[in-house]
């Protein structure tokens, strides 16, 4: 079985956005915002052209751990671009079985009032970038970077963590239904 191995990859760029390589920092801007990621691979080089993004191998494309390493940045650069045109999101359901949650977006993070009885309302932050809004039982957070959305889930959701409590019986909490993905179009 031979399979012939690829030293490089392609990634179309959408219209309205524009990629800028600064050193080892890769800067993608677009509609909904701009995300910059370092790029610390010396193994691949970018070439931004018109339309595209090219990233080759400088080293031998033959073995497994390269080709892993290119398609992971090929990835990571499909996600920036997607994320700049649509959007990500996540979507976390409030479970609250022993006491009436109260759950409200503010700027730069949500608060929760009233959890398990508690006198003092819990803070969980959001990072810059992601918007939350809660709609019934169900918090969406939407962002352009992948990793933002999925850290300030990451962060509610352990906000509600609960210690010293059987989670069998308590079961309360804000819990991710859905992981961070693109928006549909």
């Amino acid at each position: 079985m031979s399979t012939e191995a690829s030293s490089s990859a392609v990634v179309p760029i959408p219209t309205g956005v524009t990629v800028r390589l600064e050193g080892r920092t890769v800067t993608v801007k677009g509609p909904l915002g701009s995300v910059a990621r370092p790029f610390p691979s010396d193994a691949i080089t970018l070439t931004p052209s018109a339309g595209q993004i090219t990233l080759t191998l400088t080293i031998p494309p033959n073995r497994k751990r390269a080709r892993a390493l290119l398609h992971t940045w090929e990835a990571h650069l499909r996600n920036l671009t997607g994320g700049v045109t649509k959007g990500f999101e996540a979507r976390m359901k409030v479970v609250a079985a022993h006491f009436p949650m109260k759950v409200q977006a503010k700027e730069g993070s949500l608060l929760i009032e009233n959890f398990l009885g508690e006198k003092h309302p819990r803070i969980a932050p959001l990072i810059a970038g992601v918007r939350a809004s809660v709609e019934g039982d169900f918090v969406t957070l939407s962002g352009p970077d992948v990793e933002q959305v999925g850290q300030s889930a990451a962060n509610i959701e352990r906000t509600t963590h609960i210690r010293d409590y059987d989670p069998r019986v308590f079961q309360d909490g804000i819990y991710i239904v859905e992981r961070a993905r693109l928006k549909e179009a």
